[in-house]
């Protein structure tokens, strides 16, 4: 025989999970390896005054560009077809995984995006030329993009780290997670393929931040 109060408790829970907010979760991107070039870059690889071609809008004022450069370590081996991220930046700096550098014999220190200072190195080749990056090479730091309205309502601010829970087949849990807000982010969480493999995540899956880092 069923009792009534447990079946209750049950079904309020389920409920509960079913109807769980979905806008309080944070949407999964994955991030494929990838190159941002700095204007002097960009000209000597595709050519003087080149403007990029702009194939897909991604967040704010960045973009996926047609364009693609091969990357070449020590090992002489190469990664063909790695997307130019646009706009222009103040300096070149690629982002690969851990995966990719066991192919280049590189080892990329892991940093926040903009922080290459004393980083890998490697040769990138374009059509029109080829350049000698002597630091730009980096694994990207996981990290969430969050609107201020968000990072409000949940006490977070620009630069904070926290935990991020991941359900599913395979859960686990991401630690020290970096946090950047700005009024054009849409809220996503950024992870190299890599960690996306490990958790089985795909683009456009869904974890949610459970406290923040001490």
């Amino acid at each position: 025989m069923y009792d009534i109060e447990t079946v209750e408790k049950v079904v309020s829970q389920i409920l509960k999970e079913y109807n769980h907010d979905k806008n309080e979760e944070i949407k999964i991107g994955v991030s494929q390896r990838h190159i941002h070039l700095s204007r002097e870059d960009l000209d000597i690889l595709f050519g003087k005054g080149y403007e990029l071609t702009k194939k897909k809008t991604l967040m704010g004022r960045e973009y996926a560009a047609e364009e693609c450069v091969t990357l070449v370590g020590p090992s002489l081996k190469a990664i063909e077809k790695v997307r130019v991220l646009g706009p222009v930046r103040k300096n070149t700096q690629v982002e690969i995984s851990r995966t990719d550098t066991f192919i280049l014999k590189v080892s990329p220190p892991v940093r926040p995006s903009g922080n290459i200072e004393g980083s890998e190195k490697l040769v990138v080749v374009g059509p029109k030329g080829s350049i000698y990056l002597k630091e730009g090479v980096i694994i990207a730091n996981r990290h969430i993009h969050l609107t201020p309205d968000y990072a409000q309502r949940h006490g977070i601010s620009d630069g904070d780290y926290v935990d991020v829970e991941v359900e599913g087949i395979k859960p686990t849990k991401f630690y020290e997670v970096q946090v950047r807000v700005r009024d054009d982010f849409n809220v996503e969480m950024h992870i190299d393929t890599d960690d996306a493999n490990s958790a089985q995540l795909k683009n456009g899956d869904f974890v949610r931040i459970v406290k923040k880092s001490e």
